[in-house]
């Protein structure tokens, strides 16, 4: 095997970097002591990429990619990696896709071998398109028989109406019911390039010996560009697109729909994702619903019983963002549920927040961050999202640095902007639900 010319660089202990002439973004992390090895094909393309009338593809083109290459048939790609007890699968997002497996150290050649090789030979046949539109309808029926996803869908649509983050990942019935075979096979083909891919691995490995297999993979099969040039992607790094979508604040949305519990989603603009500010929001959302110490866990659960689950989430894309508050308590329950809430909210948005509270979060935080990395998938989640999301690869020593030095002010300052702001209210419930006066939870910033 040739060497693959490419300028390879260290940016982080045990961390290499190589970009090949076609653009593709090669990054590893030799980790010793282990005997798995992970890696993943990441692209710079989702759902927010998508034409409204391919609602959906991005998703529907993950689960094409299992159904068979020039190479292998559905079975071939399946037992491949069962047969050497490794995991194989895919996620989409809003912002990118990526496919990845788990296998031995051993294994690691097969493995990038059999990924690449979906992600770059597919068939996509339109016996494959038809048979899997079926699944994927039967997965957006889950999507909306499971409540918590449902309200968060909800109040994305009513966040961001009329923009592509506004809309399912999955897509509709309608688009998905609409959607051809040649609409697939031309996104992919526009879309998934060398040069908006990016290969990780991590684990017991080579560096030079991934980027081999990588570039002979990619450099032979990887589609070029389709009849077109390639459509604009969203704005971020790279400064191309239409500016940040404005977002919805201080509307309040009801869905009624035949479930036990009512479930509530209360959203205002976040910080987009390369935002320096983004440990100090972490620490604050940690603070306020991040687990059994935070704020909403003991004023909604603990003090009042009011709820099994509430939580914060933060959501962040490259040119925007969402803070989240997610619960589920039964319809009589959520007026009160929501004063609390919008109570906690509006404390933090005053700087009520202690010093003693922003140092015990920032230890959770800290404490996450490891936990969270101590295994082979996850360290190769760190390089794909390093990479695309945050354009750098930080050391998890100085990971760990960058949340220590935030401060309470800081905390406080954020908590004045995010929280300081109008909020938008999304509620999904029974009957009774739609009695709620959800419009006294407007504009309650």
């Amino acid at each position: 095997m040739h060497a693959a010319a490419g300028q390879t660089e260290l940016v982080a202990p045990g961390v290499r970097r190589t970009v090949l002439p076609s653009g593709l973004r090669v990054v590893t992390e030799r980790i010793e002591g282990v005997r798995s090895a992970a890696y993943g094909v990441w692209l710079d393309v989702g759902a927010r990429d998508e034409r409204p009338e391919l609602g959906g593809v991005s998703h529907f083109l993950e689960h094409l990619l299992f159904k068979g290459t020039q190479r292998r048939s559905a079975l071939d790609i399946a037992t491949a990696v069962d047969a050497v007890g490794g995991e194989m699968n895919a996620w989409t997002g809003q912002e990118q896709t990526c496919y990845y497996a788990r296998v031995l150290d051993t294994d690691l050649p097969l493995a990038v071998d059999v990924v690449t090789d979906m992600v770059t030979g597919s068939l996509i046949r339109s016996e494959d398109v038809d048979s899997e539109r079926t699944v994927v309808l039967e997965e957006i029926a889950m999507r909306d028989d499971e409540p918590a996803d449902a309200v968060a869908e909800l109040l994305s649509a009513t966040l961001f109406a009329g923009h592509a983050l506004g809309r399912p990942i999955t897509g509709t019935v309608a688009t998905m019911t609409a959607m051809r075979r040649d609409d697939i096979y031309e996104f992919w083909r526009e879309r998934y390039l060398p040069s908006r891919a990016v290969v990780t691995a991590a684990g017991r490995l080579d560096h030079q010996q991934v980027v081999e297999l990588a570039a002979a993979c990619f450099d032979t099969a990887m589609p070029g560009p389709g009849s077109g040039a390639p459509e604009p992607l969203r704005p971020g790094a790279r400064g191309f697109g239409a500016p940040a979508p404005a977002m919805r604040l201080g509307e309040a949305v009801i869905q009624v729909r035949p479930t036990e519990q009512a479930n509530v989603m209360i959203g205002t603009a976040g910080l987009p994702l390369r935002d320096e500010r983004r440990y100090v929001l972490t620490v604050l959302s940690t603070l306020l619903g991040g687990g059994m110490s935070s704020r909403l866990f003991q004023e909604v659960r603990e003090k009042r019983g009011l709820a099994y689950t509430v939580q914060t989430s933060v959501d962040g894309y490259s040119d925007t963002g969402v803070f989240s508050v997610y619960a589920g308590a039964a319809p009589e329950r959520i007026p009160e549920l929501l004063d609390v809430v919008h109570a906690e909210l509006g404390a933090a948005a005053r700087g009520e927040i202690s010093d003693e509270e922003v140092e015990r979060a920032k230890g959770q935080v800290r404490g996450g961050i490891v936990i969270g990395l101590e295994d082979t998938g996850s360290r190769m989640g760190r390089l794909g999202r390093g990479e695309l999301s945050y354009g750098e690869i930080p050391a998890i020593e100085e990971l760990l640095d960058r949340v220590a030095v935030v401060t309470p002010g800081a905390v406080r300052d954020l908590a004045a902007e995010i929280l300081g702001a109008p909020r938008t209210v999304a509620l999904l419930g029974p009957d009774d639900t739609a009695e709620i006066p959800l419009d006294t939870y407007r504009n309650a910033g």
